[in-house]
């Protein structure tokens, strides 16, 4: 059945930054946080290529990181490709977690019950400083960038600081994925001080600036941890 007219709330859920709303518009979702727009599932053609773009020309068997789980586009790529041997998908919101069991199954393709996906509820930053493993690649999508993040403590990721402890959770020929809802001209600045390599792909979309994933690779030596 179509849905015509206003969005309908499906869900409220408390997150761990407020309330968190899943609403449904036609055959889509939105989910809103404390009343400001974080995403729908409409289109989804920037934060997949954000994953394939970090994992091209990576050696299999890759281990991938992706820090925000969101409407599942992300994880829903990596799944699908077959170097990818373990994906790692941290994730603040229990309630969005336990949205992909239902609601939005279906646009993370039931990569949940992928056997080579692992579910973390934790802050982004927390889950890094509390493991030591490392990934050949890290995609991030938990903000709507660099200059537009949804908690102020996410700001601490695109820092200097934040950048240092993400390349230290790489591998040496590892790769830092970054999804931004626009052109983050400081944040890029940071990675070229910090990397000998760095991309940025634009993806237009309907309506506003381009999407921008930016791209790490080759950290300077300078700059390893």
């Amino acid at each position: 059945m179509t849905v015509t007219g206003e969005p309908a709330t499906i869900e409220r859920a408390h997150g761990r930054s407020g309330e968190l709303v899943l609403r449904r518009a036609g055959a889509h979702y939105e989910i809103i946080s404390n009343g400001v727009f974080l995403m729908d599932t409409r289109n989804g053609e920037s934060e997949r290529l954000l994953v394939r773009a970090a994992t091209a020309g990576l050696q299999p068997p890759v281990s991938l990181l992706i820090g925000g789980l969101g409407v599942g586009f992300s994880l829903a790529e990596a799944a699908a490709l077959p170097g990818v041997a373990a994906v790692t998908v941290v994730e603040i919101e229990p309630a969005v977690i336990g949205w992909h069991a239902t609601h939005l199954r279906p646009f993370s393709a039931e990569a949940l019950d992928d056997p080579r996906v692992h579910v973390v509820n934790a802050d982004l930053l927390d889950h890094l400083r509390g493991s030591s493993g490392r990934h050949d690649a890290i995609c991030l999508d938990i903000d709507n960038g660099p200059e537009w993040t949804v908690t102020p403590a996410n700001a601490g990721l695109y820092g200097d600081d934040g950048l240092a402890l993400l390349t230290s959770r790489l591998t040496g020929h590892g790769v830092l994925a970054v999804w931004s809802a626009g052109a983050a001209p400081a944040f890029e600045a940071r990675l070229r001080a910090r990397f000998a390599e760095v991309e940025t792909r634009p993806v237009p979309v309907p309506r506003g600036e381009p999407d921008v994933v930016y791209l790490a690779r080759r950290p300077l030596a300078s700059t390893r941890p």
